[in-house]
């Protein structure tokens, strides 16, 4: 098994694991998932959400067709983001360090459990907060039917 960097690259990937890729490239590097969900919608296009919930990782495949990874969600205090461990700033400092790489399209809300949501539309990339603390963050691409990244 080789060893992931904890990096969230948005609109790219994990690390060394790139949206688009095989559920088998993210198992060759992290292994079989703790847990794993199956969501199909009523279009059928069909979500597999892997848990590795020791690492602190969800990778989330989707594709009618072909299914690719198209979305994490981390929550270990390790990850990176540009260069920064992102469960160590408050939310001001994420908003500037996004800022600082090229995301301003900032949307924030509620969510029915109380938690804060901070998103940037421009790096499809979610920060989720219970009062001031950092508890998870969500990011990803959009996938058609056949399995493809689409562009935005």
């Amino acid at each position: 098994m080789k060893a992931l960097t904890l990096e969230i690259k948005p609109k790219e990937g994990l690390g060394e694991l790139k949206f688009g890729e095989s559920s088998e490239k993210l198992i060759s590097m992290l292994g079989e998932a703790e847990e794993m969900e199956d969501i199909e919608d009523e279009d059928e296009f069909n979500t597999v959400i892997l848990n590795y919930w020791d690492k602190g990782i969800s990778a989330f495949f989707e594709g009618k067709e072909n299914s690719v990874l198209s979305c994490f969600e981390v929550d270990n205090p390790e990850t990176i983001l540009f260069g920064q461990k992102v469960f160590e700033l408050s939310e001001n400092e994420i908003i500037e360090l996004m800022k600082e790489n090229g995301y301003s399209d900032i949307d924030t809300d509620v969510e029915e459990n109380g938690e804060k949501r901070l998103s940037f539309e421009d790096g499809m990339i979610d920060f989720f907060f219970d009062d001031d603390s950092l508890l998870a963050v969500n990011w990803g691409v959009l996938v058609n039917d056949q399995g493809e990244i689409e562009h935005y």
